[in-house]
């Protein structure tokens, strides 16, 4: 095959691997966690990623941005996705929330994030879009429900989950407001470097730094740091930059269903009759919401 065959080759694959690599985070983070702290795990999953990330700077030497806010908007962004959004969604597990039912909590983001866009100067969606997040919101509610009651999981695990959903919500209005690009590599760095300096004193305060070695936190972390911090991340903001936008957003609304399989098949946790109805529901809000308002963007 020749370069331009293979290069179309590989944007046409580009947004299945990442929907695909970025399903199975959730299950993989779970099936690390009975073996470490949700914090230390975040903190040597991070530093993990900046020394993979420090040779590629000093190789590519991107342009850096020249004034103190962009640097502060980058910190602030990494803050709310790697310490708020990925902390709290830890935690939630930690507690016993399913990996299924976090990630259709989290496919509720674009809908909040385009009910919210009024707020950063974002076109204002039609007054249906309100019945789409609440139809969200009470597939969310559903999902939770069930799992926390019927598996003994405590409410707190629903309501890190839905701190979480906000974490991650915020920061795409951030890089709403402020417009500005990143190059992905340097943004990374700045990205972990910010969830180490915030998480490892946490780590240190909160948890005992016990980590049992185990086969399947290694083979945790290994997929969370190749494939969801390098790879997904990286084919992400390439797409985007690619215009393939529309493509991207469309491809994530498969995270839920194969995020629910990868649990059920890796993790054993059941698929159950309240769980589809809770992300049919979402899905259903989810594309009302989408309907109602063009542009929804995803982090």
């Amino acid at each position: 095959m020749t370069t331009p065959g293979l290069s179309r080759l590989f944007w046409a694959c580009a947004p299945v691997v990442f929907v695909l690599f970025w399903a199975g985070g959730y299950s993989f983070a779970k099936l690390g966690l009975p073996h470490i702290e949700p914090m230390t795990m975040l903190a040597v999953r991070y530093g993990l990623a900046v020394l993979c990330l420090l040779p590629l700077l000093a190789i590519y030497r991107p342009a850096l941005p020249r004034d103190a806010t962009h640097w502060m908007l980058m910190a602030l962004s990494g803050f709310l996705i790697q310490c708020v959004y990925f902390g709290l969604a830890y935690l939630a597990m930690k507690q016993g929330l399913a990996a299924g039912t976090t990630a259709i909590i989290m496919a509720l983001q674009p809908a909040l994030v385009a009910a919210l866009a009024p707020l950063v100067a974002e076109p204002r969606g039609r007054p249906v879009m309100w019945v789409g997040l609440g139809l969200g919101f009470a597939g969310v509610a559903l999902s939770v429900l069930d799992n926390t009651g019927n598996q003994g999981v405590p409410p707190s695990a629903g309501l890190l989950a839905l701190g979480a959903l906000a974490g991650i919500s915020a920061a795409t209005l951030l890089e709403k407001a402020h417009g500005r690009r990143t190059d992905p590599i340097l943004g990374g760095v700045v990205q972990y470097a910010v969830g180490v300096c915030v998480l490892t004193p946490i780590a240190l305060w909160s948890e005992t730094q016990v980590i049992n070695w185990h086969p399947n936190l290694i083979i945790s972390l290994a997929y969370l740091i190749i494939a969801n911090s390098l790879i997904s991340i990286s084919l992400y903001v390439a797409l985007v930059q690619r215009g393939n936008m529309t493509q991207v957003s469309t491809l994530m609304y498969l995270v839920p269903p194969l995020a629910l399989m990868l649990a059920w098949g890796l993790l054993g946790e059941p698929i159950t009759l309240h769980t589809v109805v809770g992300f049919g529901l979402c899905l259903l809000g989810v594309y009302i919401v989408s309907r109602s308002k063009v542009g929804i963007n995803h982090p």
